[in-house]
């Protein structure tokens, strides 16, 4: 009786390890973009770098070229909405700092 109670265990044991993965693979990109706080504009790093959440407010900067987004930026990361510059947040997908390099 106790080797069946064992060998039920190790078999539901190993099936449970193998459907972890697959259990991680069902948090969407939005349910991680929703785990990192949204960058504060007016945060002194953001400032710094001249970050602003809709890229069309920032015509006036000389960096700036129309098209220009975070979401075509090589620093930004769809799956958390999250940018290298500045981890552990996220931004807005239509912003626009002065560090844009072009993803392509």
């Amino acid at each position: 009786m106790a080797d069946q109670s064992r060998r039920r265990f190790i078999r539901q044991s190993t099936l449970g390890m193998a459907a972890l993965p697959l259990g991680a693979g069902l948090l969407s990109p939005s349910a991680q973009a929703q785990s990192l706080p949204r960058l504060d504009p007016s945060s002194s790093n953001a400032r710094a770098l001249n970050y602003v959440e809709k890229a069309s407010n920032a015509s006036d900067h000389p960096a700036y070229e129309p098209g220009q987004t975070c979401a075509s930026c090589m620093f930004y990361t769809a799956d958390t909405q999250g940018c290298q510059l500045f981890p552990q947040h996220s931004v807005a997908s239509g912003g626009w700092c002065q560090s844009w390099t072009s993803a392509g």
